[in-house]
């Protein structure tokens, strides 16, 4: 059997492809951003066929690198962004339109009318899933109705939908050529189209969004034995490769982080934060605003359902803070900035620029930064920053508790704002728990090779791959109840200050 699995993690702001060996290790790896199209407030979108460009150039960069070919990899496993829509003709490969990112809004009278018209506990009880922007299903709507064509097109069976999972399978088997159109229960789990119970379509959610099914790829297990397909010779590989896992970012993290019993959690800080709780072969319907989503199936096993809070902006704060403010020059200086300072001066930033989501799911909401006086200055905004990040994952973490009965006793963390020291201290002062970092950071990318690898017979069992996993670091809280209270009370505040915002009827 050959040494290696591949990985690729199609994010938000990048493509990379990295190369595992047994141990969980890291071989090799390349990323390159692609970018972020931004044709008017709150729209966001990504060029599908650069997406597919930069997915090539990594995996054949990083090959270079290690002086690796296909024969070396046992197979490949890909994580990729949910929730962001790709219509394309299965006939030439060309999108009608540019992927429509999870963070965009537009869909925003789409979800309002669902609610408005007694939809949307349908779609909770079904699915899992609060009708809200973020979701696939309201994205392939908007594209239905809105761009020339594609109805006709999907009605006449040329036009298909995936998010960015399906898009690249697709390309690597072949695109117009043979191309599988498949995805897995974590990713279709995502639409608001699939029943949690079944694992398939739902008749009844497709007629909501009057989305025909013929649209819909087939739902395999996030780690298929059967593979959905192989790489081609001409691809990006250079060779036959099976690509038998599959699994949206969030929940790739969680089998990277190897949170495989009842009551295990991790929080991803990522472009935006996603808090998983295993909750088993149990559905649990959550009753304090967060989704129900599948975790992962692994071949014939049944499906490990999760509690999962997720937050639409938390390290693209910080990018904000570089892009569009101009205070900081790189993510890093972020740390630096607010170590100038022992506190938050009173100040607390909402960055709730795409809505709030987890717990509070509301489309009307509006970033605001509060508490502001001429004393304050930017090391307080980049401190605020940094707090909004754990703030969000404690309305979260309180929101789980609620929901399950489950009390933490240490929250493991993954994803590149892990690499801010001071933001983890604050984190772990905010929660009042230990938090704990894997040795292994880019979580997502090795649940994606590890989903490839357990298809594969290259890990035997999720035992063995617990074995791999390791603490490279542990913050402890430092914070006394009373401030922990205190600075949670303001920030609290400060979010009813950001609601009502817009107009979304």
């Amino acid at each position: 059997m050959a040494d290696f699995v591949g990985a690729i993690d199609q994010g938000t702001t990048s493509s990379r492809f990295m190369i595992f060996d047994h141990g969980g290790n890291e071989i090799a790896r390349h990323q390159l951003e692609h970018e972020q199209i931004l044709p008017r407030a709150g729209w966001v979108e990504h060029n599908p066929v650069e997406i597919w460009e930069r997915t090539r150039a990594v995996v054949e960069t990083a090959l270079g690198k290690a002086n690796l070919s296909a024969s070396d990899l046992v197979g490949l496993g890909i994580t990729n962004q949910r929730e962001t829509a790709v219509v394309w003709n299965r006939r030439t490969g060309r999108p009608y339109y540019n992927a429509i990112v999870w963070q965009d809004t537009r869909t925003d009278r789409i979800a309002s009318a669902l609610e408005r018209e007694g939809k949307g506990d349908v779609i909770r009880r079904k699915a899992g899933l609060p009708p809200a922007t973020y979701f696939s299903g309201g994205k392939v709507k908007w594209i239905l109705d809105n761009v020339d064509g594609v109805r006709a097109a999907a009605e006449a069976g040329d036009a298909i939908f995936g998010n960015t999972d399906t898009w690249l399978i697709w390309n690597l088997t072949g695109g117009p050529n043979g191309g599988v159109h498949v995805t897995d229960p974590t990713n279709a789990s995502r639409t608001m189209l699939m029943n949690l119970e079944t694992l398939d379509w739902d008749d009844e959610l497709l007629s909501f969004f009057d989305i025909p099914r013929s649209m819909l790829p087939e739902i395999r297990p996030s780690s298929d034995p059967r593979s959905y397909g192989s790489t081609r010779a001409d691809g990006p590989l250079g060779g036959e490769l099976p690509i038998c896992g599959d699994l949206g970012d969030q929940q790739a993290a969680t089998v990277g982080q190897v949170c495989f019993e009842v009551g295990e959690a991790k929080n991803t800080y990522g472009t935006g934060n996603f808090l998983l709780l295993n909750t088993g072969e149990e559905l649990v319907r959550s009753q304090h605003g967060l989704l129900t989503t599948v975790c992962y199936q692994f071949g014939d096993a049944k499906p490990v359902y999760a509690l999962e809070g997720s937050i639409a902006v938390t390290g693209s704060a910080v990018q904000w803070l570089r892009d569009q403010l101009g205070i900081i020059s790189g993510a890093a200086q972020s740390e630096s900035l607010a170590r100038q300072v022992g506190d938050n001066g009173g100040v607390y930033f909402v960055p709730a620029f795409s809505g709030l989501f987890a717990p509070y799911w509301r489309s009307d909401a509006r970033g605001a930064i509060v508490g502001l006086s001429r004393f304050n200055t930017n090391a307080h905004i980049a401190r605020a920053t940094l707090e909004a990040i754990c703030y969000q994952s404690r309305d979260v973490v309180e929101a789980m508790q609620q929901d399950s009965g489950v009390h933490l006793d240490v929250l493991r963390v993954d994803g590149g704002v892990t690499a801010n020291d001071l933001c983890m201290q604050i984190q772990a002062d905010v929660l009042g728990v230990a938090v704990s970092k894997p040795v292994v950071a880019e979580t997502t990318a090795l649940g994606a090779a590890y989903a490839a690898g357990l298809a594969l017979g290259f890990w035997s069992s999720t035992e063995e791959l617990k074995s791999n996993w390791n603490e490279d670091r542990r913050w402890l809280p430092t914070w006394s109840d009373e401030q922990r209270a205190e600075g949670y009370a303001g920030w609290k505040k400060a979010v009813q200050r950001t609601l009502d915002w817009v107009d979304v009827d």
